[in-house]
């Protein structure tokens, strides 16, 4: 029996379990090199604060480990941070685009409720990390990345 609950902001929208558990958006992080991928997850969780994190999972280089992207990598780090409340998958380049465009072309290789973030990588990262930190919904997580696009550094 499902005894779980959604409680909404204009901003956040957490589902809580019948344990009390809340449900986080998760959060995939795709880089052609593995080391990158857990350097901007490790950078992001760090800067999240304290208490409850998004899960965040790195899908970085070949499964050789070699430089590249790897479907399969990618689609076991989104079942990894799925909690029911939708995966956001943020990726460094081109190919690493293509790769999950295919994998959500397939229909049944990531979890339901995964969407390919158009953010720039650390800066949405850490943006998406962050806003999912707090309970937002994947929408919100999914602008709080994009917005990132407009952060001014100079």
């Amino acid at each position: 029996m499902d005894t779980s609950t959604t409680s909404t902001t204009s901003t956040t929208s957490t589902t809580s379990t019948s344990d009390g558990t809340d449900k986080l958006v998760g959060i995939v992080l795709v880089s052609h090199s593995a080391a990158v991928a857990a350097s901007v997850a490790e950078l992001a969780t760090g800067l999240a604060g304290g208490g409850t994190t998004a899960p965040v999972a790195p899908a970085g280089g070949t499964a050789d480990g070699g430089l590249g992207t790897s479907a399969e990598l990618i689609a076991a780090a989104a079942a990894s941070v799925d909690r029911g409340a939708g995966v956001a998958v943020l990726t460094d380049l081109g190919s690493a685009v293509l790769t999950v465009k295919a994998l959500l072309a397939e229909g049944d290789e990531l979890p339901d409720n995964t969407r390919l973030v158009d953010a720039p990588f650390v800066e949405g990262a850490v943006a998406a990390v962050v806003t999912a930190s707090a309970g937002a919904d994947l929408a919100a997580v999914e602008a709080a990345a994009a917005e990132a696009y407009a952060y001014r550094k100079v």
